[in-house]
């Protein structure tokens, strides 16, 4: 079953939400749980780390900031990557979300682009900006992996492409008491997925009482493409969130 969920702001009447930001990033949103009535649960379903070598991505970032157009994948690429040289660019910039776009902003870039309603890779390749890409220098900025689509469609498009990798996904490390609040996760509580990287650790690494707990519950996803890859994973219970953002995630996992 899936459902889309479009409103917002109604409370979650002490239900659990399960928070699967990377590890260190979910603090603000278990505190807008806790304010609309929720128990957060912090299970990480991934963790960030900086690159290998730093000071080659630096290089490789600050050649990129001079190419016509750059594509930022998430907030965490935005914020990994002013860690390795300011973002002072003449290129349009391009965000995969608002929240990216808002990052973006926070760290000097005064106007980056972004798609309102879908809030996904598809969503940003329907911007006018990327639409005729032949002969454009347009750098990919993230993390290896991932966002295979738009790295695909960009290529498609005539973009001459290169691709900035300025952090790294790894497996998270959870605690005993953290599996053991899983396998005993009530069939009512939301898990919320903005990552199928996230998922795809949560799916390897759970033991399997863990993980049949998880998937027992109901999924708010941040788009139609991760809420098939929900199904896949072994979800039945599935509802759309209007975006990756935190209140629109919220506002879903409270219906």
């Amino acid at each position: 079953m899936t459902v889309r969920h479009t409103t917002s702001e109604p409370g979650l009447r002490g239900r659990t939400v399960v928070i699967t930001r990377p590890a260190g990033a979910g603090s603000a949103m278990a505190r807008q749980v806790r304010r609309l009535g929720g128990v957060p649960f912090l299970l990480p379903g991934l963790s960030l780390r900086e690159v290998d070598d730093p000071g080659q991505a630096a290089i490789a970032l600050g050649t990129a900031l001079a190419d016509d157009l750059l594509v930022f994948t998430s907030p965490a690429a935005v914020r990994f990557a002013a860690r390795l040289v300011p973002l002072r660019t003449q290129a349009t910039v391009l965000a995969v979300g608002q929240g990216t776009a808002l990052a973006l902003r926070l760290h000097g870039v005064g106007t980056p682009l972004a798609p309102v309603q879908r809030q996904d890779s598809e969503g940003l390749l329907d911007h006018p900006a990327l639409t005729d890409l032949h002969g454009r220098r347009v750098a990919l900025i993230g993390a290896a992996g991932g966002r295979g689509v738009l790295r695909a469609e960009l290529a498609t498009r005539g973009a001459q492409l290169r691709e900035v990798h300025v952090y790294r996904r790894v497996p998270p490390r959870w605690q005993r008491r953290q599996l053991q609040a899983v396998a005993a996760l009530s069939p009512d509580a939301r898990v919320l997925l903005s990552s199928a990287e996230a998922l795809g650790c949560l799916r390897e690494g759970l033991p399997l009482a863990a993980y049949t707990a998880l998937t027992g519950a109901i999924a708010v996803v941040s788009s139609e493409r991760l809420a098939g890859a929900a199904r896949e994973a072994g979800f039945k219970r599935v509802v759309v969130a209007a975006s990756a953002m935190g209140a629109d995630l919220l506002a879903a996992a409270a219906q």
